[in-house]
């Protein structure tokens, strides 16, 4: 049989779903108040998400950890707040600069206060996006164990998965000379393993970081050949 889906037909279905995840997060943060319209909002995010430089931190990645999000959302204290923050993680990234994060946390204060977001709401969400620096949130910060875990349940996929995650890091730094980036990149697999804990959610604990373990040091003692 012909395949007669029309290129680029999977990308705008997942754009059309992302839009209206924004949507649903955003009015839920309003807590039913009404502001301006959630859709322009959504699609300055989202050609964020689809800059050029980008291979792994990408429309993808953001659509997996909204997943996760919804997966673990019964554990976190405003789970409207972690999606926002979902958002707004990587909304600016660029691989050769160290301050995504913050600059990401300042867009997302920026941008919700305009939307309508409450003050306290926009906070938290700009904490939980500074909070992925290190991704190591205080006990009971239920919020940022949720956003953190989710961010970093990639490091828990099966070989092809983790092997392709792998390899889209390697070309968004295809700026960094091969010996440097084994070097910085060894340094951050030991720094995730010698966490106490990779994942502070009982899902994470379970699930999660077993496999998040192995792959960490599969991967560094390959690098390490």
């Amino acid at each position: 049989m012909t395949d007669t889906t029309p290129p680029g037909s999977d990308e705008d279905a997942r754009t059309a779903a992302l839009r209206d995840r924004w949507r649903e997060a955003l009015t839920a943060a309003r807590s039913g108040a009404p502001g301006p319209d959630p859709l322009p909002y959504a699609d300055n995010l989202l050609a964020r998400w689809a800059e050029p430089q980008r291979r792994y931190h990408t429309t993808a990645h953001l659509t997996a950890v909204l997943d996760r999000v919804d997966t673990l959302a019964g554990h976190a204290e405003d789970p409207a707040a972690v999606r926002l923050a979902a958002w707004f993680h990587d909304a600016v990234y660029r691989p050769d600069r160290t301050e995504n994060e913050e600059r990401s946390a300042v867009l997302a204060e920026r941008a919700l206060s305009e939307a309508g977001v409450p003050e306290s709401v926009t906070a938290e969400v700009a904490r939980l996006v500074r909070l992925t620096v290190t991704h190591d949130p205080a006990p009971g910060d239920r919020n940022g164990e949720v956003l953190c875990d989710a961010d970093l349940a990639v490091l828990a996929g099966g070989p092809k998965e983790y092997g392709t995650y792998a390899a889209q890091v390697r070309e968004e730094y295809g700026f960094v000379p091969d010996d440097a980036f084994r070097e910085g990149r060894a340094a951050v697999l030991r720094e995730l393993l010698e966490l106490p804990r990779l994942f502070r959610t009982p899902h994470g604990r379970a699930e999660w970081e077993p496999r998040a373990r192995q792959n960490l040091t599969t991967e560094l003692e390959l690098l390490s050949a």
